[in-house]
């Protein structure tokens, strides 16, 4: 068994001067930072006074589900011989507030679109959707389903 670590750092940019000192006092604007890499402009979502040309945690979310899906199907491919030439995805998620404010999410559903170099492979690169979603790290990290509604070109 193999065990990975990762460090990422973030910091709040939105003190206005006063602080927390009221709900609408502060912004909600924060940088994400992992070494070596670029800055992630952060805040919360428009619904929760956050700046909406900035990144929010439920973006981020499924951000990740999409991206390792995505990595781990392009992974499946190569090894099964199947040329994928193109992909995109469009994910949905679902979060439900709760009266008290609390929340989460009740599903994701991944849109991938993937164009693959010989027309009769069509069927096997949809068959790999399946084995990259038992094999993401992120998808078997939460506590939702995820599932994807795939279309190969």
């Amino acid at each position: 068994m193999h065990t990975h670590q990762y460090t990422a750092g973030i910091e709040w940019t939105g003190n206005q001067g006063s602080g927390t000192s009221g709900y609408k006092a502060y912004s909600r604007n924060h940088t994400i930072q992992v070494p070596g890499k670029p800055e992630i402009p952060g805040s919360s979502d428009p619904a929760f006074l956050g700046d909406k040309t900035r990144y929010n945690p439920e973006e981020m979310l499924l951000i990740s589900l999409s991206a390792c899906h995505m990595l781990w199907y392009l992974h499946e491919c190569a090894v099964a011989g199947v040329v994928v030439t193109a992909y995109t995805d469009a994910a949905t998620g679902t979060m439900q507030e709760d009266a008290n404010g609390s929340g989460r999410f009740t599903g994701v559903i991944l849109h991938p679109k993937v164009t693959v170099a010989e027309g009769h492979m069509t069927e096997k690169a949809l068959q790999l959707h399946e084995v990259a979603h038992h094999k993401c790290f992120i998808a078997n990290s939460v506590n939702f389903p995820v599932s994807h509604e795939a279309v190969i070109i």
